[in-house]
């Protein structure tokens, strides 16, 4: 254990944690349950963002992302413009 580690106490059904044993080893079953967890802090961090972000950019803020078609077109148009700057900035050289 690291520094920052410290041991808790889960409860778990039996099924659940022979279904890991069987898949990672007994050795590697905090390794196991920490990185789903991770994963599942992440999922929730996630949900939580894009709940708390819905509905802030209004389809009348933005007529360039109303149809699938404009919105290629906004893309392309971003990306020559993103290659433009690229290349001013390499001053005429070759990115080669």
């Amino acid at each position: 254990m690291g520094n920052d580690d410290m041991r808790t106490h889960v409860v778990m059904p039996r099924s659940l944690v022979d279904a890991v044993d069987e898949l990672v080893g007994q050795r590697r079953r905090s390794q196991f349950v920490t990185e789903a967890v991770q994963r599942r802090v992440a999922q929730l961090r996630r949900d939580k963002a894009l709940s708390e972000t819905a509905g802030i950019l209004r389809p009348e803020d933005h007529p360039e992302w109303a149809t699938p078609e404009l919105v290629s077109a906004w893309v392309r148009a971003s990306r020559s413009q993103d290659e433009e700057r690229f290349q001013r900035k390499l001053g005429g050289r070759s990115a080669e």
